[in-house]
This record gives structure tokens, C-alpha cells and sequence, in this order.
């Protein structure tokens, strides 16, 4: 990097009397107009705080449903997205439930803008809900009871909707991923597909020197500091504690990147700067006791990858027992949730690909190489790419056989065939994976679950010892008063709080800042000041940064170092030939018997037979491509049963997927068996379009030809036997006439 000096001398020389003066007028200028818009931040915040509902929704919406009413109360609520822009959602097609993240920040960030989750799902036609909070929390409140709340609200969309395609689309993001996944493995015929975005679900997991923040809790001693904190707050976890971890994890971006961006580039950054801060500083806040849940049974004790949590009400929530197919959406470039934390539940759960496809569940994962963790939700490239994809075929995702898959989007492009048969700019392809890619992935090591489950251990014991001779005092002491003389003292409260129309010098600041934008003159590209700027910006960030690597290195190397140690592992039950993980066993009834497998081979009829066929002429060829869905939906779903439903067809094609499985040469020679109660015409016209479903894309391989030409000889041979059938049955009924009318 060079350094200021060398900046200036590599433009040519020293600046000149004149380009001083621009560059001073210039920054005289940012500066003043960089006051004025953390005024107007200051003045946002105050304005967001008095509203009832506070939320940064870019769509208006009406109230469905209220979780204050609810026999146990929540401060969450269900909402229609309207959208008088657009066009009215198609009824038939399945609503889209988003649920909002309450992780310490303000709600709303599924609909921060128009390219988001609830936007795209609105332009794919779909009825669109979003379950949102307050900023308060009812007192008493728990974990649990926004998972009823949940239920309560997916009920009533259900029942809003009862002529749709299938049960809802549900989406959570961050805190909202994990949370969802819980409700739907207590009430998994409630959802839809699931997608959850940046949700750390496996929280132990995480790649060696790269994500420091899962070891914030055995750093500390464990969860008794959340529990202090909760008794400071008398009662209440403030969130913006939540976001003050976040933005630890970047302190060149906190401390530096952040506000430099906004001065450096003043005359366009302002409105897309106040757009986040809104979100990011309207901080909410949780019960303590629904944080300790958090901390002491995800964070630290990490019990929802292994089935190890179970309700109140004796419901053990295993996430083996969701029927709808999962997506997973992650990003390397995410420093909160990485992919392991995001996929290793995966493997936490599955030994290997036939246990997966015997518990019937379908995983779709997507790895964004470089996004960060608010990318993964606000990003408007995001929206336009991965999440209009995810929303325009969850009908193909939802039709998936059990198994695993990675979610692959390219772009169109002239050479793209059958374009059209593809919604927007990209082009969705789902594409098998087996269990060891994302073994690859999460790279689990038993190692270092170990040294997790020593600081869970340690953990229970400390905030024991915090409960019996600590807590009393501190409870004891506490007051309401106290409680939120903290909450204005937070330091993140402070920066917003400081700065606004309340301020004696607000006003002076705005007059300057409107003469300033009335005569502003930016300092030209060239001048050789802006790069010595732009180096010293540099040299900061690279500073913090090094600081940000020390730090992560020795919070590592102490986590290590301490539960890596021999004598606290044993002490904590962990010591040699320990299993720090177990796996949860196998789900009772899950499980297909064979006997079963083998009666249904010769159960159905055109449907699992062009099903069937499908499956066998394309068996060389794995991935979905949305093109060839959307042809063959488009072909063969008229030939099924008549008021058939999407889930109807995701029961067919996933069973006959099942059966291929058990016995491949059996399910094949079934056919004709299949094929014997249909129409002629019927079997003809199926033949008919499985052979356009293979042809019409790019040239068949010698294999796929070679099973087609097999596939139509079986269905002709069908429709043949079967019309002779009919002929006969036609000319007994006809001599039957006859002779009777003699």
C-alpha cells in the first residue's frame, strides 16, 4: 500500500496553491453536510421510537392477526403485504409467510425494499404475510410461546387460503431460521417448503481462524453474563447488546469504513445511509428469560442439531420430523453465520445418504461466495437473483425426491435454450449432492466438539454458582429506575441519542448544510489531496483490521488453550473416548419397510407411470433444470387426476422416486401393469409429451435415447393392449345388444 506521501508524488508533484483551496473547500463542505445527515439519523431515530409500530416495511400492510391476543401472549403479529402497484396475487398459488429476525436490531428486514423476500414472492404472484414484532417483549413471554404464535398465525393463513396450491412458503432469516425450523418440527404439517437464510443453526461448527464469535460464550465463563445482564435490565435483555456483538466482529467497518463512506461520498450515500441506520439502530428488546434460552440451548449448548431439545409440552423438536423440503441459504463472505454453522446440522443428524432419503427429507443448499450477513437479506442483487429464484420455482423445489441438493444460478445469455421456460435473468438448476459435500463443507471434527461441550459444561456450572450466590444481590439491588439508566447509557443508544433537533447547535448545522448544497462544489477526481485521503482511509482500515486478526487469533488460542486442556475436559465429562455429540438415533415410523415398498410397485396408474418413466429415461441425468420443470409440468400435469394439487403431485413424484430406489429393475418392469387401467389416448398422449420433454432441450445423450426409445415402446405396447381390450369389451357389449333386442 502506499503511503500518503508516495500518493501525492505519484500524481506528478506536490499540489498546487489552487488545488488546496478546492480540496479545503471541498472537505469544509463534506463536513458540513456529513453533520447534517447524522443529524437527520438523530432525528429518525427519535421519530422511530414514538410510533406504536415501529418496522422498516417498504410495502403498506393490514393487520390479520395480533400474538397479544393469544392465550399465551407474544409481542409478534401476522400482517398482508398489499401491494396496490401490482398486480393481485394469483389465490390458487401457495401464500408466502415471511417471519422477521429479532436478534436486537429493528423489525422489518424482509421487506427493507422492493427487491426483497416479500417483493419477489409478491411479483411471483403469491398471497404474501410477514409476522413481525414489537419492540417490547410481554412480560413473562417465552421461546415457546412465539412458537405457538407461530403455529396460531400459519393456521389462519391456512385457513385465509384453502383453495392454494399447497400449504404455506415459509421464510426465516438469522434468528427467524432457527426459530421456524423449531416450530416446524413440532408442527411439521403446517409449512410449505422451508427457506432459511444465514440461520446458525449448528452454532459449535465453524472453519479454524475464521469465525471467532462461537467462542464468545466459552470465553466468558459461560452464560451467567447473559443472565447478569438480563437481572441488570430487571427482567429485560437489551438487543442492542446483540448488535454491539455484531458490529465487534468488524471494527474497521464500525469504527471507520462505515462513517468514511458516508463522507467521501456525501452527495449519494445520505439516502441509502439513513435507509440502514433506521434498521439497524431502531434496537429492541427480549425477555431475559427467552435470551437464556437462546444462549444456553443454541449458542453454548447447541441441542437443536442433535434432537436434543424438548418442550414444555413433551414435544421433542428433532428437525428430521420436517416433510417439506428445506432450503438453505448461506454465504462464505458471512462473518455471523458462516456455512458450517448454517449446514452443520446436516451432518449432525445424517450419518450418511441412505439415512437421509429413508427419513424422506429433501435439503436444498445454496453457498453465495461473498455476501455478508445483512446482504443475505437486503441486498437488492441478492433479491434479484437468488430469492426471485427460490420464490419463481419453489413448485420445482417442492416436488424434489428425498435427498440433497445444491442450488446452482446462471445467468441467461443468447446461447440460453428455451429461455422463456425460465423466469428473469438467471436460470435455476437443482443438482444432487450427497451428504459428504457438505461433510466437506462443515468439516466436523470430533476434536473440536469437545472442547465446545467442556465449555458447555463449565458454562452450566458457572451460571449455578451465579444463580445461588450472585443473583439474589443483584436482583436485590435492581431497580426499574436502574434498568433503564443502563438502556440510555448503552453506548449504542449514546450515538444516536447525542446528535438531533434537540441539540442548541441543530439548527445552525441545517441553515449551513442548505447554503452548503445550494453552492456545492465537489473537488475534481484528479486531485492528488483525494488520494492521499483516500490512502489515510486506507491505512486506518488496514490498522483495524490487524487489530480484528490479533484479536480473533488469541480469543481462539485461549478457547483452545483452556477447553483444548486435558484436565478440563475430564473434569467437565469430556475426557478421552467421550462422544461430546451422539447421534439422536432413529425416528420411530419414519423408516420405509421393505414389505411396504415391494405392495406399492404395482399401486397407481398413468401418473406413476410418466412419473416412473421420467425418472428412468433422465437417471444419467440428475440435476432439475426450472426449463425442463416447467415444459414437463406444463405437459403432464393436465394428464393427472382431475382437481389434483401441487402436494398431490409432490405425494406422486416423491413416492415413485422411493420406490425406484428400493427396486429400480421392478418399478420399471410394473409399468405395463400401471399403464393397463388408463385410456389409450391418455397413454399415447403421455408417451407424447415425455418424448418433448426430452427432445426439446439440448441433443440427448446415447443413454437417454436409448431409454426413451425403451419407455415408448413400453407405453405403445400399453396403449395397444389396452385398446384391444376395449375393442373386445366393445363387440361383446354389442352382441350383447344385439341379441337381446331379438
Amino acid at each position: 500500500m502506499k503511503t500518503p506521501s508516495a500518493a501525492i508524488f505519484s500524481t506528478g508533484g506536490l499540489p498546487s496553491p489552487g488545488m488546496l483551496g478546492d480540496y479545503a473547500r471541498d472537505s469544509w463542505q463534506r463536513i458540513v453536510l456529513y453533520a447534517d445527515v447524522m443529524r437527520k439519523r438523530g432525528n429518525q431515530y427519535q421519530e422511530h421510537l414514538v410510533e406504536d409500530v415501529p418496522n422498516v416495511l417498504d410495502f403498506p400492510a393490514e393487520i390479520v392477526m395480533t400474538g397479544v391476543d393469544l392465550p399465551r401472549p407474544v409481542n409478534y403479529g401476522l400482517v398482508r403485504i398489499l401491494a396496490p402497484d401490482l398486480p393481485q396475487p394469483d389465490p390458487s398459488k401457495r401464500p408466502f409467510v415471511v417471519v422477521d429476525p429479532r436478534a436486537g436490531h429493528g423489525p422489518g428486514i424482509g421487506g427493507f425494499k422492493a427487491e426483497s423476500e416479500v417483493g419477489v414472492a409478491l411479483r411471483a404472484g403469491h398471497p404474501c404475510y410477514f409476522i413481525g414484532f414489537l419492540p417490547n417483549p410481554v412480560p413473562g413471554q417465552t421461546v415457546e410461546d412465539v412458537m405457538h404464535a407461530e403455529v396460531a398465525f400459519l393456521e389462519r393463513v391456512i385457513a385465509l387460503h384453502p383453495h392454494s396450491e399447497g400449504k404455506p412458503t415459509v421464510i426465516g432469516n438469522c434468528q427467524a431460521g432457527w426459530q421456524i425450523l423449531m416450530t416446524a418440527a413440532m408442527r411439521p404439517d403446517l409449512f410449505g417448503p422451508i427457506i432459511v437464510a444465514g440461520a446458525p443453526v449448528s452454532y459449535w461448527a465453524g472453519w479454524h481462524g475464521r469465525n471467532p464469535m462461537r467462542y464468545s460464550g466459552g470465553t466468558l465463563g459461560g452464560s451467567w453474563a447473559t443472565a447478569l445482564v438480563g437481572d441488570l435490565g430487571n427482567g429485560r435483555f437489551d438487543g442492542a447488546n446483540l448488535v454491539q456483538n455484531f458490529e465487534k466482529l468488524n471494527p474497521a467497518n464500525t469504527h471507520w469504513s462505515k462513517q468514511y463512506n458516508l463522507y467521501a461520498n456525501i452527495d449519494t450515500e445520505a439516502p441509502r445511509y439513513l435507509e440502514f441506520e433506521k434498521y439497524w439502530g431502531g434496537h429492541v428488546f427480549l425477555n431475559a428469560v427467552e435470551m437464556q434460552y437462546i444462549v444456553d440451548n443454541l449458542f453454548i449448548g447447541n441441542r437443536l442439531s442433535t434432537a436434543q431439545l424438548i418442550t414444555s409440552d413433551g414435544v421433542r423438536l428433532d428437525l428430521r420430523n420436517i416433510s417439506s423440503p428445506i432450503v438453505v441459504f448461506c454465504s462464505n463472505g458471512d462473518n455471523i453465520t458462516p456455512p458450517p454453522q448454517a449446514l452443520g446440522w446436516i451432518t449432525d443428524l445424517y450419518r450418511d445418504d441412505a439415512e437421509l432419503q429413508a427419513h424422506g427429507q429433501t435439503i436444498v443448499y445454496s453457498v453465495h461466495d461473498s455476501i455478508g450477513h445483512l446482504g443475505i437479506f437486503v441486498s437488492g442483487k441478492v433479491g434479484r437473483k437468488e430469492h426471485e429464484k427460490f420464490a419463481s420455482n419453489i413448485d420445482l423445489i417442492n416436488l424434489l425426491p428425498a435427498g440433497l441438493y445444491e442450488a446452482k444460478i446462471a445467468d441467461k445469455t443468447a446461447d440460453t435454450l428455451n429461455a422463456d421456460l425460465a423466469s428473469g435473468d438467471y436460470v435455476l438448476s437443482v443438482e444432487p449432492r450427497g451428504i459428504d459435500d457438505v461433510r466437506a463443507i462443515v468439516q466436523p471434527s470430533v476434536e473440536n466438539d469437545r472442547k465446545f461441550a467442556a465449555a458447555a459444561r463449565v458454562s452450566e456450572i458457572n451460571l449455578s454458582l451465579y444463580r445461588s450466590f450472585v443473583q439474589p444481590w443483584v436482583r436485590a439491588v435492581v431497580t426499574p429506575q436502574s434498568a433503564r439508566m443502563l438502556e440510555l447509557t448503552h453506548p449504542l443508544r449514546v450515538s444516536y441519542e447525542r446528535w438531533n433537533d434537540h441539540n442548541p447547535l441543530a439548527k445552525l448545522v441545517a441553515r449551513e448544510a442548505d447554503k452548503v448544497r445550494a453552492h456545492r462544489a465537489p473537488v475534481a477526481a484528479d486531485n492528488p489531496l483525494l488520494a492521499m485521503q483516500q490512502a489515510w482511509s486506507n491505512a486506518i482500515t488496514a490498522g483495524l483490521n490487524s487489530w480484528r486478526d490479533l484479536r480473533d487469533t488469541a480469543t481462539e488460542q485461549a478457547f483452545d488453550f483452556i477447553y483444548g486442556n486435558p484436565m478440563v475436559q475430564a473434569l467437565a465429562g469430556q475426557g478421552a473416548g467421550s462422544i461430546p455429540r451422539p447421534h439422536p438415533g432413529a425416528l420411530a415410523g419414519r423408516v420405509d419397510l421393505a414389505a411396504d415398498l415391494d405392495d406399492e410397485l404395482y399401486q397407481g396408474g398413468l401418473a406413476e407411470a410418466g412419473v416412473r418413466a421420467l425418472f428412468y429415461v433422465h437417471r444419467f441425468r440428475p440435476a432439475a433444470d426450472e426449463r425442463r420443470f416447467n415444459l414437463t409440468l406444463k405437459l403432464l400435469h393436465p394428464l393427472f387426476k382431475q382437481g389434483a394439487r401441487m402436494d398431490d403431485l409432490r405425494s406422486v413424484v416423491r413416492r415413485q422416486a422411493r420406490l425406484m430406489q428400493h427396486d429400480f429393475d421392478a418399478a420399471i418392469a410394473a409399468l405395463p401393469v400401471l399403464l393397463s387401467h388408463a385410456e389409450p389416448d391418455a397413454v399415447r398422449a403421455m408417451a407424447g409429451g415425455l418424448e418433448q420433454v426430452v427432445l426439446m432441450f439440448d441433443v440427448p445423450t446415447p443413454d437417454e435415447k436409448a431409454g426413451l426409445a425403451q419407455m415408448l415402446e413400453v407405453f405403445a405396447g400399453a396403449a395397444q393392449a389396452s385398446t384391444g381390450i376395449n375393442n373386445a369389451a366393445t363387440r361383446k357389449s354389442t352382441a350383447a345388444t344385439t341379441a337381446a333386442t331379438a
